[in-house]
């Protein structure tokens, strides 16, 4: 097991990338802090599915997008278990809109929840990872990271931020054994309940992009899956990536390219 021992953090861990990390985590030994907002039930699923693997799971809700909440909820997690390894911050939002469409409402939103997020968590986990000597620092950018199209302006500015809040973490943390990586997704086959954050998926855009186009567009020919993601956080969780810091993964078979 790779993570036997380990305590981990995911935040975005009820359904889709989130779960299959936290699934995975659990197989490989890793006691769990899973995190959602508003999924109660599904968290709690999730919970009893890592829980059989052997290993100790505590679910709690917070909007990771408030930093009260993140301090509340890393309290209790440190409470529990003591100690917390490894911090996975997958939850996200993507409202595709052009940008002169976007309101300020959802502008501070989105970066309250992308990009606020993940500052939230590793400013609360820190202290007690330096003190260690050891941390990991893993967070979801997608290929919005690295890149940008159109209708994606606010997802893009909140994603290219947390590629750059990673590469600072890796510099001020590294002295205190800290790592800090980023996992640039691509076309994933998730589960997408909110439709009207895609209203290019449904045509009417002259930017549309369906499924099929942008499976065409992968070297691969096809989606990727959660585990596909998953096995990449593995990776950057455990010792196997032991010399790789500030850096980042692309998942998103040759689409990049």
């Amino acid at each position: 097991m790779q993570l036997k021992g380990k305590t981990a953090l995911v935040a975005g861990a009820s359904r889709n990338i989130g779960k299959a990390i936290a699934l995975t985590f659990a197989r490989e030994g890793a006691d769990l802090i899973l995190v959602a907002n508003k999924s109660g039930d599904e968290l709690q699923q999730v919970t009893n599915e890592c829980e059989a693997f052997g290993v100790q799971a505590l679910p709690l809700q917070a909007d990771v997008g408030n930093h009260e909440e993140v301090d509340r909820m890393v309290e209790l997690g440190m409470r529990r278990f003591g100690k917390v390894d490894t911090l996975v911050s997958v939850a996200a939002i993507r409202p595709h809109k052009y940008f002169r469409e976007i309101s300020y409402d959802e502008w501070h939103q989105v970066f309250a929840v992308n990009l606020h997020s993940t500052f939230y968590l590793a400013k609360a986990l820190a202290p007690t990872m330096m003190q260690r000597k050891s941390g990991n620092i893993i967070a979801l950018g997608g290929l919005s990271a690295l890149t940008a199209q159109p209708l994606q302006a606010l997802v893009a500015a909140t994603k290219h931020g947390l590629y750059g809040l990673i590469k600072s973490l890796a510099l001020e943390l590294g002295p205190y054994g800290i790592r800090a990586n980023l996992i640039a997704v691509g076309l994933i086959d998730t589960e997408r309940r909110n439709p009207e954050w895609y209203p290019e998926a449904a045509g009417g855009r002259p930017e549309s992009e369906t499924s099929a186009w942008r499976v065409e567009q992968t070297v691969l020919g096809r989606k990727g899956t959660p585990q596909d993601v998953a096995n990449v956080a593995l990776f950057l969780a455990s010792d196997q990536s032991s010399y790789v810091t500030g850096d980042r993964i692309v998942c998103a078979g040759g689409k990049y390219m």
